[in-house]
């Protein structure tokens, strides 16, 4: 996707602070949505008698339409309008929470998440673009980017709390309510403050590949929530090959379009296509573990979910402590020993998780493996990115960025619909074998937690194989450019 900027104007605009204010708004709502609903699940599934395949595509259907629509999201707020599209996004981002807080069935609540997803792939994109040209260049532009960038690294955890929060004092509906208050303070800041600026030169979209995209990965990861049933059954292996067959073709069309989607030479460096690969197994793992570690919280430890949310901090916390160090071993040790290593560490953290019971204690076999999880992501977070954006042509810059943050998200997805079947196994042998409730859902979350570390060992491998040769080595001296390189892209980070 080709990023075409204005030059910067000679007399700053003195709303430019307030603009910064609005953009980084919208990046907390639209990270925060992909995990305050964690929180509010167990409530809402009870209130409304969700099957725990329906319980997941209450985050697939966020993440997967929101993942997959990226790509297209940032061409529309290039050639449509940023402001335009920012506005949009958050007026449907909004309706959409009201309809999914007001939600009577399971089939509503999933619908209205899918719609979320559609509007932030919207909205996402917009934000980012909407800064870069507000701060094209100097001093403040990296203050208003350290801003953005620090708020969608904690939109995550204030998700958690803030989803803990309304969902002990007040409705688990409030989680998606309360969108309601960011999408009128988004509106007015943006008529008030935000500037209108687009590209020029062209409009295309690539709307074949756009379907083929989203089909196939819709019709893969539902394959993948039927492999519960069994992995034989004639239903899902249709829906798996032809979720595979769609994206085959997406390949083909890709390959022919004068305006790809995603234009395949940024994938087809080895090292880049690695780091993709890493992006989506750490997006696996957060959301899948973050979903269980939830429902074992409150469902067996019986923490209340402010205490869950709370709890669950201790990863996140973790993270943040870890991050500094791991940006200084950057430049000495390099991107492939940190992204090797880093996944192994986090690895060891989800095998401690494998031993919840089912009347044990947060502190003693939660708290520890949390912290180790949360320093081993630590080291694959700082580099991961820069890897993949290093060396990108100018005019791919946007494509391969809205490629990092997709991959997390359809990884995401994808694994979610994984564990999910992992964790129904586990269950129902459990469950056979003539052990509790309790301790048959515990014996799911253990068996989720272990398919999250197999994961993390496939991304250390990937790291090891893949970040071989003169970009792994090169990357040091050329990632302290690779933030401005980020900054120039409009695609959604988080």
């Amino acid at each position: 996707m080709s990023v075409l900027l204005p030059s910067p104007p000679t007399v700053p605009d003195p709303r430019r602070w307030w603009a910064l204010a609005v953009i980084a708004l919208t990046q907390l709502v639209v990270v925060l949505d992909a995990t305050i609903v964690n929180v509010a699940l167990p409530q809402a599934q009870r209130e409304l008698e969700l099957s725990d395949t329906e319980r997941q595509w209450v985050i697939t259907a966020y993440v997967l339409a929101f993942g997959a629509l990226l790509l297209l999201g940032g061409r529309i707020a290039d050639y449509w309008g940023r402001k335009r599209s920012y506005m949009v996004g958050m007026l449907g981002f909004g309706l959409a929470s009201v309809w999914g807080g007001l939600a009577q069935s399971g089939t509503e609540l999933i619908a209205a998440r899918g719609l979320q997803g559609v509007f932030a792939a919207l909205l996402a994109p917009a934000a980012l673009a909407l800064l870069t040209v507000t701060f094209p260049a100097g001093r403040e532009r990296g203050t208003a980017f350290a801003v953005f960038g620090t708020v969608a690294g904690t939109g995550a955890a204030v998700g958690l709390a803030l989803g803990g929060v309304l969902t002990e004092f007040a409705d688990w509906r409030w989680c998606l309510l309360v969108n309601i208050v960011f999408a009128v303070v988004g509106l007015v800041g943006a008529l008030l403050f935000v500037s209108e600026s687009r590209v020029g030169g062209g409009d295309g979209y690539d709307i074949r590949g756009t379907l083929a995209v989203t089909l196939g990965l819709a019709a893969l990861v539902y394959g993948f929530t039927l492999a519960g049933t069994g992995w034989t059954e004639p239903d899902t292996l249709g829906f798996l090959a032809a979720g595979l067959v769609l994206l085959a073709v997406f390949v083909r069309i890709e390959a022919r379009a004068a305006q790809p989607l995603l234009p395949l030479r940024i994938v087809r460096d080895r090292a880049r296509a690695g780091a993709f690969l890493i992006q989506a197994a750490i997006g696996a793992v957060y959301i899948g573990m973050t979903l269980y570690l939830m429902f074992h919280l409150q469902i067996v430890l019986g923490l209340s979910p402010l205490l869950a949310g709370l709890a669950s901090l201790a990863m996140t916390f973790a993270t943040m402590t870890t991050a500094p160090v791991a940006a200084r071993l950057l430049p000495t040790r390099g991107p492939r020993v940190l992204m090797t290593g880093g996944p192994l560490i986090a690895a060891a953290g989800m095998l401690w998780l494998t031993f919840v019971t089912a009347d044990g204690s947060y502190w003693t076999e939660v708290f520890g493996g949390l912290v180790v999880v949360g320093i081993g992501i630590a080291f694959v977070i700082i580099p991961v990115q820069n890897v993949a954006l290093v060396g990108v042509d100018h005019h791919d810059a946007g494509a391969a960025s809205a490629l990092v943050n997709s991959a997390m998200q359809i990884g995401g997805c994808v694994g979610l619909s994984v564990f999910t079947t992992v964790y129904l196994g586990a269950v129902e042998r459990s469950a056979a074998g003539g052990d509790g409730r309790v301790a048959a859902l515990t014996e799911g979350h253990s068996a989720v937690f272990l398919a999250t570390a197999v994961t993390l060992v496939v991304a250390a491998v990937i790291a090891a194989t893949m970040l071989r040769g003169p970009r792994p080595a090169a990357a040091p001296d050329q990632l302290a450019a690779a933030p401005d390189q980020l900054a120039e892209v409009p695609a959604h980070i988080g």
